[in-house]
């Protein structure tokens, strides 16, 4: 949970310092990512999960608005040449829309919970916020595919932060590593309570998988990064020299 608080925070900084999100991370990225732990966060709540995993849910929805509105910001920001007035309300309407609903949609869900008084509503809800985990998943799964692919269209990973990959790797890692090390010591059913986790380790562990994809990017159009600067760094001053020559030669 450590890891997943922090992780979105240095390409909240690397945003601020480049100033050019809009061209380093994808905006499929972020909205997969923003829909994803919205449905994670109604998957928790009606499924009754650890109160810690509600809390890291909502303050990545907030994270996830940042970053939505730094890409925003950014892109109207570096195109200010050309005047998009409704894509600046735009932000604004999105920013407040979703903080909104951020705030009453936990009381919405838990009143409702509490409502269903028989045995039947309260199952149904309970497979309604599974039914949203698996939603959240797929959504997780979803967001690595928009982010590959521009990165491998630029063939860059500037602009982005490596820590926002690296620390959501450790977090999906030792989420889904707590997991499996406590089923020997449930005194319960193992298999309830694998499938009760089942959607949230799909989401974790498949991430974790396409993150390592991201890392072998990161590493590949690092070293294409540095081999183009030694190239530059490496090629004779030739043209001075030929100046020099043509000057000697008319004297």
């Amino acid at each position: 949970m450590f890891c997943f608080l922090l992780s979105t925070l240095p390409q909240v900084y690397e945003a601020y310092r480049n100033g050019k999100v809009e061209e380093a991370m994808s905006f499929g990225f972020l909205l997969f990512l923003f829909s994803g732990d919205l449905s994670s966060l109604i998957g928790c709540i009606l499924t009754s999960q650890l109160p810690i995993q509600i809390v890291t849910v909502v303050f990545y929805i907030f994270t996830d608005l940042m970053l939505i509105s730094q890409f925003l910001y950014y892109k109207i920001k570096n195109n200010s040449s050309k005047k998009r007035p409704m894509l600046k309300w735009l932000c604004f309407l999105w920013c407040g829309a979703s903080t909104v609903a951020l705030l009453i949609l936990p009381k919405f869900i838990t009143d409702n919970n509490t409502s269903a008084n028989t045995e039947s509503a309260s199952n149904s809800v309970e497979i309604s916020g599974y039914a949203c985990g698996y939603v959240a998943s797929i959504f997780y799964l979803s967001s690595r595919f928009p982010q590959l692919y521009k990165n491998f269209k630029r063939q860059s990973t500037e602009g982005t932060s490596y820590m926002l990959f690296a620390l959501a790797m450790m977090g999906n890692g030792t989420y889904g590593l707590s997991v499996i090390v406590v089923l020997p010591a449930l005194a319960g059913s193992k298999q309830t309570f694998i499938l009760k986790h089942l959607a949230w380790l799909i989401g974790s562990l498949g991430v974790l998988l396409l993150d390592f994809f991201v890392t072998a990017q990161f590493i590949i159009y690092r070293k294409n990064r540095s081999a183009k600067t030694s190239k530059k760094m490496n090629v004779p001053e030739v043209e001075p020299l030929l100046c020099e020559e043509e000057e000697l030669s008319t004297f």
